[in-house]
């Protein structure tokens, strides 16, 4: 069986920062991406999608975005711009190679299980195959029993095939306000959240909030490990949607009661579609048969992305890994540095 330094499970945006990373360390890694493209979940985003941090702060570690550095980067930009960082990369990425499992073997080394077959060992593993694969599903009352169009927003693309209808969308971060706003124009769309929307203004003093953020060097700061539950991040906005929802397009509602066939519960309603742009949950089934990998709700456990049961693993592009900036395009490679140079040691040493 092959045996290689490290796996790098996910060919993202994570994954490619890790493999960088490693590079740089010293280390020479193999990742292994389950799609047939090393870009991670950004081609399959819906289609009006924009980064929300300027060109200049969006580059991961050894390249930088190009363009205009201050514009706001489409998905098909980002897209491309992963395709090139991966062409560039001093690592060999193996395509279509979904991992089914991660087991321990003796040594402290690990056995990576590829459906289909080409399994192979490693020193190391670097789970950072992202969360775009596992949308939180919130227990609605009745969200099994509707009849109308049920979607994620990960399934969504454009409005067009739900002009005239009545749809809900339910969330209040970025994703939800925008695909809502995007909806109103052609249909009669509803955003139902807990709490109304809470926005930050995306410019300040003249200057992106990412330049500010930066500058003050809050979006590195280590506030995971002091954070019991992740903070609920406010809709960046440059004066659009807080404009739009207070026109009503869309209109905003408190959650719904109840969905029943195709009718949802305020006062009773019809609806044809809703959408769930409700987040992510870390998608990491392939761990759940290593023992402490995982806590008993299915989530990493670590710190700062190490994991405290198996030195040779390390998580990167966790929400909150470290930062608020942990799971972004800005934010992903300094944590991939730390586990890169934790891995190098551990290796060493072994």
């Amino acid at each position: 069986m092959e045996h290689v330094e490290v796996v790098v499970i996910g060919g993202g945006q994570s994954g490619l920062a890790a493999a960088h990373a490693l590079d740089r360390a010293g280390v020479k890694p193999v990742v292994l991406e389950a799609s047939d493209r090393a870009a991670g979940s950004w081609p399959r985003y819906y289609d009006s999608l924009t980064l929300f941090s300027p060109a200049r702060f969006s580059a991961l570690p050894g390249l930088a975005f190009g363009g205009d550095p201050g514009r706001y980067p489409h998905r098909d930009e980002v897209a491309g711009y992963l395709d090139r960082y991966a062409a560039r990369l001093d690592a060999e990425i193996r395509t279509g190679r979904r991992v089914a499992r991660v087991a321990a073997e003796a040594g402290g080394r690990f056995r990576i299980e590829v459906e289909g077959g080409a399994d192979l060992t490693a020193g190391a593993v670097v789970a950072a195959s992202g969360s775009f694969a596992n949308p939180y599903r919130p227990a609605l009352p009745g969200l099994a029993s509707f009849t109308g169009r049920l979607l994620r927003v990960a399934e969504y693309r454009s409005p067009e095939v739900f002009a005239g209808q009545r749809v809900v969308v339910v969330g209040a971060g970025n994703s939800a306000v925008q695909v809502a706003a995007e909806l109103a124009r052609i249909s009669r769309t509803t955003l139902a959240t807990r709490a109304p929307v809470k926005f930050a203004r995306q410019h300040l003093w003249g200057r992106d909030l990412r330049f500010w953020l930066t500058r003050t060097g809050l979006d590195a700061a280590p506030l995971g490990r002091l954070l019991r539950t992740q903070p609920a991040q406010p809709v960046l906005d440059d004066g659009r949607y807080r404009t739009a929802l207070a026109a009503g397009l869309p209109g905003r509602r408190s959650m719904f009661t109840a969905l029943d066939g195709d009718t949802v519960t305020w006062a009773v309603e019809r609806a044809g579609s809703v959408i769930l742009a409700t987040g992510y949950q870390p998608h990491l089934p392939y761990l759940a048969g290593l023992d402490g990998a995982l806590d008993t709700a299915g989530r990493p456990r670590h710190r700062d992305g190490a994991s405290p049961a198996h030195p040779g693993l390390a998580f990167v592009g966790l929400e909150w890994q470290r930062s608020l900036s942990s799971n972004s395009l800005r934010g992903v490679g300094r944590d991939a540095g730390q586990a890169a140079r934790r891995l190098a040691v551990h290796l060493a040493r072994t």
